[in-house]
């Protein structure tokens, strides 16, 4: 037989079944919307991406930041505290305003009431965006706080949280101790920055401008309250 007499080879394809039909169907139907769903979280993190970016990276020449930057930064963790009362409150509850953390035992020495001093005066002097930012004294042990210091802590978030478990998140310099520093949290539950260990008044000035250039960075998309 000639070769263009040859039969034509044909090659068989089976259709899918309904089942895989279905199954791809589905299957890009998630693709899709786990794009979407990353499309979003983009969109809603970019405002604090942008400022971030302009804190960090976008400084004009001579800027200096008195704060200690963290990085990595460290999230928030899961656990439970108890405000004075002896009530149960989920340290999580603290995020969506920028926090100024202190942290001491109960008894307070006189290095622990110049920080609580500290936190309410840098609080007080950012004017009228202090209602952005909220002043927290994590107290790392079991012992009542005096009531002495009642009238300074007005206002204040005061929370009891067991040292072992604040070492998991918050840190000191080397050769510091916790309660030497001041700690910023940001909105989102992030410890971003430390302060120098027993800031005096003048470091204390600085520290507002580093308050402030955090709180301008961040106006496009933080508010006050919760």
């Amino acid at each position: 037989m000639a070769a263009s007499d040859e039969p034509l080879g044909l090659t068989v394809h089976s259709m899918p079944s309904p089942n895989q039909a279905l199954d791809g169907a589905e299957g890009r139907r998630t693709a899709i919307g786990r794009w979407k769903m990353i499309a979003v979280m983009l969109m809603c993190a970019s405002p604090v991406i942008a400022s971030y970016f302009t804190y960090y990276v976008i400084r004009p020449e001579g800027r200096s930041v008195y704060g200690e930057l963290i990085d990595p930064q460290r999230e928030l963790p899961k656990l439970v505290a108890t405000d004075r009362g002896g009530a149960p409150v989920d340290l999580a509850t603290l995020k969506g305003q920028w926090l100024l953390v202190t942290v001491a035992d109960a008894a307070c020495d006189t290095l622990c009431e110049q920080q609580l001093y500290l936190a309410r005066q840098l609080r007080e002097s950012l004017g009228r965006e202090k209602d952005r930012m909220d002043r927290v004294w994590l107290v790392s042990d079991a012992a009542p706080v005096p009531e002495r210091l009642n009238n300074g802590l007005h206002g204040a978030t005061v929370l009891r949280v067991p040292a072992e478990q604040l070492a998991k998140w918050l840190a000191p310099a080397q050769g510091h101790s916790l309660a030497e520093h001041l700690y910023v949290v940001d909105p989102m539950g992030n410890w971003m920055m430390r302060f120098p260990a027993r800031m005096d008044a003048a470091g204390a000035s600085r520290a507002k401008r580093d308050l402030d250039r955090l709180l301008r960075a961040s106006a496009s998309w933080d508010e006050p309250g919760r």
